[in-house]
């Protein structure tokens, strides 16, 4: 779908409108939609579009995994935690989880961006060095 600057612009608005302090609001989210499909402005479905992807791109940025070996412990959770919300900001919604092929140390994935500390990981590069 080809999207005008206006469209573009208007999206973007839109999106900075439902933030609050850095953070997507989903309450001020379902407002705006329910504001834009009530009154139906011209392009308004590029505007949508647009937004929604916006929305999309920020909730994968502020969605973050953490694999491991085992359950860890609630002590290294919550460091955990405040170190991916000191280099990442607040907002963040955090979710552990246990994967046996790990073998040992961390993969966190944040966004697009992946931190891999596994013994599997190192393996691989290993591997592929050789």
């Amino acid at each position: 779908m080809k999207i005008s600057k206006q469209s573009r612009r208007d999206g973007k608005a839109l999106f900075n409108a439902c933030r609050v302090s850095g953070v997507l609001d989903e309450v001020k989210v379902r407002q705006v939609l329910t504001e834009v499909v009530t009154r139906k402005p011209r392009g308004y479905v590029a505007t949508l579009h647009h937004f929604h992807r916006l929305v999309k791109l920020d909730l994968a940025r502020r969605t973050a995994v953490v694999e491991s070996a085992t359950q860890l412990v609630p002590a290294i959770q919550e460091s955990v935690r405040s170190q991916l919300t000191a280099r990442h900001g607040a907002g963040l919604d955090l979710s552990f989880k246990v994967n046996p092929g790990v073998i040992g140390g961390l993969k966190v994935r944040v966004g697009s961006d992946i931190y891999d500390g596994t013994v599997a990981g190192r393996l691989a590069a290993l591997e592929s060095s050789l």
